[in-house]
């Protein structure tokens, strides 16, 4: 993977329980990542928006694409865990 793939962002709200589990998780298999609350920065949920269609958090930037609410099995491919 080049450094580029092993960037990870993830983009979230204080209130989100999914993002707090996808956290878990990605913290659980030792993967380091940005965090970046969307209503705290509303331009990158604005992003996500008109690149995806959604405003859907958690979603994440790997390798610069984004992937709204992956799955595990989906982040285990992309990140090769």
């Amino acid at each position: 993977m080049t450094a580029e793939a092993n960037t990870v962002k993830m983009f979230t709200t204080t209130w989100c329980g999914f993002c707090k589990g996808t956290k878990r998780y990605l913290d659980s298999k030792g993967v380091a990542y940005d965090e970046i609350d969307i209503e705290e920065f509303p331009e990158y949920g604005e992003r996500i928006e008109k690149e995806t269609g959604f405003r859907t958090v958690p979603t994440l930037e790997i390798g610069g694409k984004l992937y709204v609410n992956p799955s595990r099995k989906e982040m285990d491919s992309l990140l090769q865990l």
